[in-house]
């Protein structure tokens, strides 16, 4: 045999090789905002996927098979994430994991639904399950299923009569504003100032000058981490003393990190907070916090209990097919106490939004504290 035979031979030994163990394992690809405006957002689901994972394979994977995970920076830009979408069809992974961005999903969802590929994501924007895509699935509430639960809050409890609301002018930030917008309005609740922001905001002197001088009853703000940080401050810093609320990101781990003191008293409808009143979610903080040296905030938990909602599909199924798995998922209830990696009860329904209980939190001393537990809609 030539030498050049023995190269090709090589070659050909290897790709069978390779082949049987891609056969052998479930890939999944995972595009994450690592790096730009999300890298918070991004690298805490990352690092909850890992941590699932690991966990998983240690204790014999899916279906006898181990997961494989490839992780790709879509650099919070949705041309990368399409992009990298692509990539991921080409490369025939079982399931893509991502994007988090509301404006990255929205563009890079098309390719995996042109192949038939399932797609978890952590973006919250109605529209992202509003247009019949049956391969998304959600790992945490969207708009259209937490904004009412947060108007309902500013209407009964607070006894509201006008909101001023600060958004991001993004597909995040406008859909959850045409969202609480629309359940006020069926609440008989005004919205008196509209106040629109840029991503990566850095000055909000204006916004909440604008929201004080509209004299409304609470202030609503919904942009993304850094900016949510940098309105505490700055509504702290113009002694606007009414009720600030908000859904999810407001009181997230890395907004109290950042604003510090100006954070205690924003309150939050939450659908996941690792100070929740469930010893799982406990349990999960620890171990986060040992593996990364740091607390995890929801996007960790949405990235860990999604890869073990996978499982627990995949386990219906009773077979890596994707078709099988799809029809398993736009059925699919899981108990934590069958599968203690989900944390919570959780169930999904035909569009791909997920139904579990949820908390309306308030920051005190620096940290999220449970005010009140919100029961699923659909108890099981």
């Amino acid at each position: 045999m030539t030498p050049m035979h023995r190269t090709l031979a090589a070659t050909a030994l290897w790709l069978a090789s390779s082949l049987a163990v891609a056969q052998n394992a479930i890939r999944i690809a995972s595009l994450q905002e690592l790096s730009g405006t999300g890298a918070t957002v991004g690298t805490n689901f990352r690092n909850g996927m890992d941590l699932a994972i690991k966990e998983i394979n240690a204790s014999g994977g899916v279906l006898g098979k181990p997961i494989q995970v490839s992780h790709s920076d879509t650099q919070s830009n949705p041309g990368v994430a399409k992009g990298l979408a692509q990539k991921a069809v080409d490369d025939d992974v079982f399931a893509v994991f991502g994007p988090g961005y509301s404006g990255s999903m929205a563009v890079s969802m098309s390719e995996t639904r042109r192949a038939q590929i399932p797609n978890f994501t952590g973006a919250e924007a109605a529209a992202i399950t509003a247009q019949g895509n049956p391969y998304v699935f959600r790992t945490s509430f969207g708009q259209a299923s937490s904004m009412p639960k947060v108007a309902r809050y500013i209407a009964h409890n607070l006894k509201a009569k006008t909101v001023a609301v600060i958004f991001v002018n993004n597909d995040f930030g406008k859909g959850g504003r045409d969202m609480v917008t629309q359940a006020l309005a069926g609440l008989g609740v005004k919205v008196v100032a509209d106040i629109s922001t840029d991503p990566g905001k850095l000055d909000f002197a204006a916004p909440v000058l604008q929201a004080r001088q509209s004299n409304a009853d609470v202030v609503f703000v919904y942009t993304n981490e850094e900016e949510a940080a940098r309105a505490l401050r700055e509504i702290r810093k113009q002694g606007l003393s009414k009720p600030i609320v908000g859904e999810t990101v407001l009181t997230g781990q890395k907004v109290i990190e950042l604003a510090g003191e100006a954070a205690n008293g924003a309150v939050a409808h939450i659908g996941l907070s690792v100070d929740a009143p469930v010893p799982a979610m406990r349990a999960f903080r620890a171990k986060f916090e040992k593996a990364y040296g740091y607390i995890p905030d929801h996007n960790g938990i949405k990235g860990y209990t999604g890869v073990y909602v996978m499982k627990a599909a995949l386990q219906k199924a009773g077979k890596l097919d994707r078709a099988a798995f799809v029809k398993a998922m736009h059925s699919l209830k899981v108990s934590a106490a069958q599968e203690p990696g989900v944390l919570m009860d959780v169930s999904f329904d035909d569009k791909g939004d997920l139904d579990r209980d949820s908390f309306l939190v308030e920051v005190q001393g620096g940290k999220q504290v449970v005010k009140e537990v919100l029961p699923a809609l659909n108890k099981f």
